[in-house]
């Protein structure tokens, strides 16, 4: 698994798109903190956090688009599913590469609370919960969208499913007003990404949004174990 990961990291910092994530992430999360904190003349960064759902929810696919599918494309991944490592170390290390990708985007928020606090006092509870929702939303979406690279050898195709997949568990509370009964609507609203990661923006930490978003990560990474799994048996 680690010499996945550390491929993996690699190949993202030997192409531009490593670093043109990792900038995307600074610039958006550096403009919402202009535009909300300094012209806002406020420590709250909610808002900022809130405006980056959209953000992550379109740069996740570009970032996991090329994990298996420019692998099939190239006719090499049999190479790599005939090697010593293990099935869920293969799904396993190109997960944690992309994380740590992303970690390192989002990071900037953090970047923006420390220039905040020379100036003001931020609420560091508040920063971290926002913070620990963007991962866990960011975790999850990465988990989807591998498994969509996983079923194509076309990159354009994989980010595509994973950004419509990720549009339409965010509008799963709109949704829920079309629902006829009480319990389709709370089912709904129970599997919107928007209403679970709402409550980390105000500074709320639920435990059951946190177990939301670690169940998905690990159902869609045990899909993307089988899908591997069946490619290497074809």
């Amino acid at each position: 698994m680690a010499a996945i990961f550390k491929q993996e990291n690699g190949a993202y910092f030997r192409t531009p798109l490593g670093f043109v994530i990792i900038s995307a992430f600074f610039f958006f999360s550096g403009y919402f903190f202009i535009t909300y904190n300094l012209y806002g003349s406020t420590t709250n960064m909610n808002s900022l956090f809130s405006n980056l759902f959209p953000v992550v929810l379109f740069l996740v696919p570009v970032l996991t688009m090329r994990l298996f599918s420019e692998e099939k494309r190239l006719k090499i991944d049999l190479g790599l599913l005939t090697s010593p490592v293990s099935r869920t170390g293969i799904v396993l290390g190109k997960f944690l590469s992309a994380v740590s990708i992303f970690l390192i985007g989002i990071s900037s928020t953090l970047f923006d609370a420390l220039l905040m606090s020379l100036y003001g006092k931020p609420d560091w509870y508040a920063v971290f919960g926002n913070f620990s929702g963007l991962f866990l939303l960011g975790a999850a979406l990465i988990a989807i969208c591998m498994f969509f690279s996983s079923l194509t050898e076309s990159q354009v195709i994989a980010a595509v499913c994973g950004f419509v997949t990720g549009l339409f568990l965010m509008l799963m509370d709109s949704l829920a007003l079309t629902a006829n009964s009480a319990f389709e609507q709370g089912l709904l609203r129970a599997s919107s990404f928007s209403s679970r990661y709402t409550p980390f923006t105000m500074g709320v930490f639920d435990w059951g949004n946190v177990i939301f978003f670690v169940s998905v990560c690990g159902y869609f990474l045990c899909l993307t174990v089988a899908v591997v799994d069946k490619n290497r048996w074809d």
